[in-house]
């Protein structure tokens, strides 16, 4: 286990700052990367993490002295914890749900102009996704008296869930994912399936709770 510490917005900034720490101690697996070709990849993906830190920084509590952001690096997970309980509107057992919240609205603007986010109350809801895409649980919340835990797991994702999903749906998954949104056609013209194969892809997807398909009717040339 190895444990870095962080506190504030210039260990971000810093060439040889917290990030690198992270990235230099984070376990990798040899899997086939974005580039088509076998590389080393961390075990929890990097765009999850970050966001736990960028999102550490912007919402712990600064008037709490004596203790840092940590970032805890295990075998198989990362935890990273920082100083100060969720806001009173929201409750940690369902972290999807918490509405836009910036304890520390400067270091949030800072954070957006740095290009780290967005301040759209987003982080949470990225990190879901992030580890979805990779096929990794989701990230678990734990609220102590004093601080908030989230805990980002290198285990598979619901192994009966993955089971029902047809060969292939993952990949589908994450043209959606960089496209924002995608019709049938141009799903299709990205994955280079038949489009039976993408309707039961996509379908299953949906069944899934992992996409959602809008139009007004299935025939609806507008819908995606």
């Amino acid at each position: 286990m190895w444990l870095t510490r962080m506190t504030g917005v210039r260990s971000l900034t810093a060439p040889s700052g917290r990030i690198q720490a992270v990235l230099d101690r984070m376990p990798t697996r040899r899997a086939l990367g974005a580039s088509g070709r076998f590389e080393r990849i961390g075990l929890v993906p990097h765009d999850a993490w970050l966001e736990g830190l960028v999102n550490a920084t912007v919402h712990r509590s600064y008037s709490i002295s004596g203790d840092n952001i940590r970032v805890e690096i295990f075998d198989d997970r990362v935890e990273i914890e920082s100083p100060g309980r969720f806001p009173g509107i929201a409750d940690a057992r369902e972290p999807l749900q918490v509405t836009r919240f910036a304890r520390n609205p400067r270091i949030a603007r800072v954070c957006a102009d740095l290009a780290f986010g967005q301040e759209l109350g987003e982080g949470i809801r990225r990190m879901y996704e992030e580890m979805r895409l990779a096929g990794r649980a989701d990230p678990a919340y734990h609220q102590t008296s004093g601080s908030v835990r989230v805990v980002l797991s290198s285990a598979p994702i619901d192994r009966a869930l993955e089971a029902r999903l047809p060969g292939g749906a993952r990949d589908l998954l994450r043209v959606v994912r960089e496209a924002g949104r995608a019709s049938t056609g141009e799903l299709v013209e990205a994955s280079g399936r038949s489009r039976p194969v993408v309707l039961r892809q996509r379908r299953a997807l949906e069944d899934a709770g992992l996409i959602l398909w809008t139009g007004n009717s299935r025939k609806d040339p507008r819908a995606y």
